[in-house]
């Protein structure tokens, strides 16, 4: 179910391509075009036309804003243990985030000040996939960090299902995390509600979270009217290991990651063909059992590949040109080969550190960088929340100081009046 590579004799890292999709992307960006602009342009109508087209459930406009009093009644009608799990991913984090606040600062010399003010943005949208599944975890992974932020306005856009409904387990998730505000609403038309606002949707300042293809290419065209955290793309990971006997947990994980579904990327990397050996037998032990069998085969055979190279550093520089959404690197000494990753959305360190536990409780964010966009990009965060606002204030005997730097800069770049604004201060 991989494709094995042996890259032992290249210079230089070893290339691993990711899928492609093969068909189908520009008629979903003329769908996307076309269900954008008609929100933008006639609001609940359309966007309660498209909800009923595409996910089944006829909604009025009232129905669009889920009521306060059915969230908190969701944290009563989950099971015990999902309320607990949840809670425990929500502390846990919310202590990250607490760490992540950026500071003002204001650097003050005698005659001068410079520095930075730290603002939150007013209001965010956060897209949680639905419908058919829930994924409260996404909820609380988006809404989080907008709350420590200081976001006063955040706003959950979740699709029902065909009765109307939004699972308890989303709702429970919502509560958690102080949201009160959701709208029954899914895919291109959801993004449109939110960036362009409704008779009854708010408008946002910036959307967030994952989603489908036709959510992406929603985000992006609206990108600019309103800030996005990503252009997120299908679930990758990266295993770089010598560890022989952790070869079944190892297919484990590529499997888990191609539960999420099709043209992801599933990378093993190794200095040791034994190992390649081992989790291609565990792959096809394991995934014969899955109930997904069929469908995560045809997942780990388009985006399954084993790389076989030198040694430790070669496969570092092998993943940090991948640049992998997620990064397990389970080998002797690894804490200490941190220093030398320079491109990944999230790592995972040690035989004890599965990707599935930042997903959920490890107490990092699971909306990560992907298709090699860690190279330029981080995880979602606090800061993706915040604007930073420089400040700067001035004494006549600072300006005379620097007034003849401004006037050299100004006549070099034949901006003259530039330098003049200057003097004219002190002239008058």
């Amino acid at each position: 179910m991989l494709e094995v590579i042996d890259g032992r004799q290249q210079q230089g890292p070893v290339h691993i391509s990711r899928p492609v999709p093969v068909k189908g992307h520009a008629q979903a960006n003329r769908t996307v075009t076309e269900i954008v602009d008609d929100v933008r342009e006639h609001g609940d109508q359309a966007l309660l036309r498209w909800t009923e087209q595409l996910d089944g459930p006829q909604l009025a406009p009232e129905d669009l804003l889920v009521d306060p009093k059915r969230i908190e009644k969701a944290r009563r009608l989950v099971r015990p243990e999902l309320l607990d799990a949840l809670e425990v991913m929500a502390e846990r984090l919310r202590s990250t985030c607490e760490r992540q606040r950026p500071e003002e600062w204001i650097q003050r010399r005698d005659d001068e000040f410079v520095g930075e003010l730290i603002r939150p943005l007013k209001r965010v949208g956060a897209y949680v996939p639905g419908g058919r599944g829930s994924y409260p975890s996404s909820v609380l992974m988006t809404a989080i960090p907008a709350a420590v932020a200081g976001v006063e306005g955040i706003a959950v856009a979740t699709p029902a299902d065909g009765r109307g409904d939004i699972s308890d387990a989303t709702l429970a998730a919502c509560s958690i995390a102080g949201v009160s505000e959701v709208y029954r609403m899914g895919g291109a038309q959801a993004i449109a509600a939110l960036a362009y606002g409704t008779e009854t949707v708010r408008p946002v300042g910036k959307i967030v979270g994952p989603g489908n293809i036709y959510v992406t290419l929603a985000k992006k065209l609206v990108s600019g009217w309103v800030g996005i955290d990503s252009m997120a793309g299908p679930s990758e990971i990266a295993i770089v290991s010598d560890d022989v006997a952790f070869a079944e947990p190892f297919a484990l994980d590529l499997i888990a990651q191609a539960e999420h579904g099709p043209l992801g990327a599933h990378v093993l990397i190794t200095w040791d063909q034994k190992l390649i050996e081992g989790v291609l037998a565990m792959l096809d032990r394991n995934v014969i059992s899955h109930e997904r069998s069929e469908e995560l085969e045809n997942h780990l055979i388009e985006g399954g590949v084993a790389v076989l190279v030198r040694d430790i550093d070669h496969a570092i520089e092998t993943v940090n040109a991948f640049a992998p959404e997620h990064l397990e690197l389970v080998f002797e000494g690894a804490q200490e080969r941190l220093h030398q990753i320079s491109d990944a959305g999230s790592v995972f360190v040690g035989r004890y550190s599965p990707v599935a536990v930042g997903d959920y409780v490890g107490g990092t964010n699971h909306v990560l960088p992907t298709g090699g966009t860690a190279r330029f990009s981080s995880a979602l965060g606090v800061n993706d929340f915040v604007k930073r606002i420089y400040v700067s204030g001035f004494d006549r005997t600072a300006l005379e100081r620097l007034a003849p730097h401004v006037e050299a800069l100004a006549e070099a770049e034949s901006l003259r009046a530039h330098g003049r604004s200057v003097w004219g201060r002190l002239d008058g």
